[in-house]
C-alpha cells in the first residue's frame, strides 16, 4: 500500500537533507523516493545522514523535470508552508493520509516537497490536486524538509495500520479486578486505615470516598491489587507486634 505513494523532492540543494529524508521514510516503511534535478546527488553526505537507509537512495528515481517525475501518478498533493494567492483545496498531514489510504489505496500518488529555501513555485502547484500544509507555529512555520518528510510519512503510516502496539511484560493479559474484588480491597483498606489510627470516625465516610475515586481512576488489575493487600496485611501484622 505505502510502496504506491511517492515522495518527491523538487531542486534539493543541500545532499544532507537528501539523506536525512531517506531515513525519515525507512522509519515509516515508505521506499519510493524521487528526486527531481538535485543539486548534488548521489553524494557520500546524503549516504552517511541516511543512517543506513542506503537502499532507499540507492533506489531513488532521479528526474529532469517534475512532469516527468508525476507522469504516472493518478493523484498529486503538494507540501508548502506559504499562503498562497490562488487557493487550492488544503489538507493536513492526517487528512491526506485518511484520503490516500482509504480512498486512494490503488492509485499511484505523488507527495511532492520543494526547495527548501522558496517551496514550491505556483506552477508547481498547478500540477496538484490539494495543497498540504503542516499546522505549526504560525509565527516559524518553516519545516526542516526532513521534518515535514516526517510528519507526512508518519500519518501515513499509522492510517495504513502498519504500526503495531509493543507488549511489555504482561500487558492486556492480566484481568481487570472485578467490582467484587475492589469492594473486599476497600474493606480491607478502611480496616488497616483504622488498626494503624489514621482513620478517625467522623472523617471516614469523606476519606474513602477520595480514596476510592483515586483508585478508580487506576483501573486496577488483579496483580497490582494482589500488591495492594499484601501491603495492607504487612502493615496489620506490623502493627499488632507493637
Amino acid at each position: 500500500m505505502l510502496s504506491n505513494i511517492k515522495i518527491v523532492l523538487v531542486e534539493t540543494s543541500h545532499p544532507g537533507n537528501i539523506g536525512a529524508v531517506a531515513r525519515a521514510m525507512k522509519n515509516m516503511s515508505m521506499t519510493n523516493l524521487c528526486l527531481v534535478a538535485p543539486k548534488i546527488f548521489p553524494s557520500a553526505e546524503a549516504t552517511s545522514r541516511a543512517s543506513g537507509a542506503d537502499d532507499i537512495l540507492a533506489n531513488a528515481q532521479v528526474y529532469n523535470d517534475l512532469n516527468e517525475a508525476i507522469s504516472d501518478c493518478e493523484l498529486v498533493i503538494g507540501a508548502s508552508a506559504r499562503c498562497r494567492t490562488i487557493s487550492w483545496p488544503e489538507m493536513t498531514p492526517k487528512e491526506c493520509a485518511e484520503k490516500i489510504i482509504h480512498h486512494e489505496s490503488n492509485n499511484k500518488i505523488a507527495i511532492i516537497f520543494g526547495r527548501e529555501n522558496s517551496g514550491l513555485k505556483n506552477h508547481e502547484l498547478d500540477l496538484c490536486q490539494y495543497l498540504l500544509r503542516i499546522p505549526c507555529n504560525e509565527e516559524y512555520s518553516s519545516l526542516n524538509i526532513a521534518a515535514a518528510v516526517q510528519v507526512i510519512c508518519y500519518e501515513l503510516f499509522v492510517s495504513a495500520g502498519a504500526s503495531r502496539e509493543i507488549m511489555i511484560g504482561d500487558k492486556g493479559q492480566t484481568p481487570k479486578a472485578t467490582n467484587l474484588q475492589m469492594d473486599s480491597f476497600y474493606d480491607h483498606l478502611f480496616q488497616t486505615l483504622t488498626d494503624i489510627g489514621f482513620m478517625h470516625p467522623d472523617k471516614s465516610k469523606s476519606i474513602m470516598r477520595r480514596l476510592r475515586r483515586v483508585f478508580n481512576r487506576a483501573h486496577l488489575d488483579t496483580k497490582e491489587l494482589d500488591i495492594l493487600r499484601g501491603i495492607l496485611r504487612m502493615s496489620q501484622d506490623n502493627q499488632r507486634r507493637k
